[in-house]
């Protein structure tokens, strides 16, 4: 059974920088694809930044140049640093892994950012 946990969410001031962390764990032989989403209130989860094998890192507009994301293969984590927050940023992240044929998901952890 595969398991992702996530952490790092969190209250941030604007302007202010968080670390997303998700570890994946169980019977692990391939990961495909490393991605996070988030989902605001009322609107529909949205693709943040993506890592698939054979690609290159791709991210929303919105969060280019302020995002990014890293993997470390040999953990089985993939993370998200996230820098100069907006409050347009608030919402529960969610990794995705794609591992052999199927999918995986993280828990969420939400992610406010205000003053």
């Amino acid at each position: 059974q595969v398991q992702l946990v996530e952490s790092g969410g969190g209250l941030v001031q604007p302007g202010g920088s968080l670390r997303l962390s998700c570890a994946a764990s169980g019977s692990i032989f391939s990961i495909y694809a490393m991605d996070w989403y988030r989902q605001a209130p009322g609107k529909q989860r949205e693709l943040v930044a993506g890592s698939s094998s054979g690609t290159g890192i791709r991210y929303v507009a919105s969060v280019k140049d302020r995002f990014t994301l890293s993997r470390d293969n040999a953990k089985r984590t993939v993370y998200l640093q996230m820098n100069s927050l907006k409050p347009e940023d608030t919402a529960v992240y969610y990794c995705r892994m794609v591992i052999g044929s199927r999918e995986y998901w993280g828990q969420g952890t939400q992610v406010t950012v205000s003053s």
